[in-house]
């Protein structure tokens, strides 16, 4: 793991302004730096910075190496960090807001493809109200692995063949509701 070393001309304030504006994330702040999210974060081992070093360089307004980070798509959303954390802060909510910038801003992560996989997540849940994980993966690997494909061919006829898998997608009810839902969501979270 590399240490970032950033002169302050380099630091951009209007980042730290634009999180700490987050529904929860002006709570950044009163951030201990205690360790008890990375501490209990099931995919830290797997990040490139712990969810604890990422909202101190949140706090320094290193946004490059924030929003190119792989921490804010490993995030698996489980919680624990936030139910853990002795100053309340809603960990696992901030980290989908940096995602969000990311993605806005068009700012990938250096060696992950998970932004791409939830782009592709997001369409499917867009056109269906649902997931399709025959689509999801067969689009994600002709995106990011085209012989990936082959190598998971014959997993993926077995989970067909085992009943595991659905076969063709399914549009839930009243998707139009499901629409108007999100895209209220969207306009209170100003997304």
């Amino acid at each position: 793991m590399d240490n970032p070393i950033v002169l302050e001309e380099n630091l951009d304030l209007e980042f730290i302004d634009k999180v700490y504006s987050i529904p929860g994330g002006e709570k950044i702040k009163d951030c201990l730096q205690c360790g008890s999210c990375s501490g209990s974060c099931p995919t830290a081992p797997f990040m490139d910075y712990s969810p604890r070093r990422l909202f101190a360089m949140i706090r320094a307004g290193m946004k490059k190496e924030v929003l190119e980070s792989t921490t804010i798509w490993l995030c698996s959303s489980c919680y624990t960090c936030y139910v853990r954390c002795p100053q309340e802060i809603q960990i696992t909510d901030i980290m989908y807001a940096l995602k969000q910038i990311a993605i806005e801003e068009g700012v990938s992560s250096k060696g992950s493809s998970a932004q791409e996989m939830v782009k592709i997540f997001a369409s499917l849940v867009d056109k269906y109200g649902r997931n399709h994980e025959p689509q999801l993966m067969t689009r994600f690997l002709l995106k990011t692995n085209p012989l990936g494909l082959l190598d998971n061919a014959m997993i993926g006829l077995s989970l067909l063949r085992h009943k595991r898998m659905p076969t063709f997608p399914r549009k839930i009810k009243n998707i139009a509701q499901l629409k108007k839902i999100i895209k209220k969501a969207e306009e209170m979270e100003g997304y």
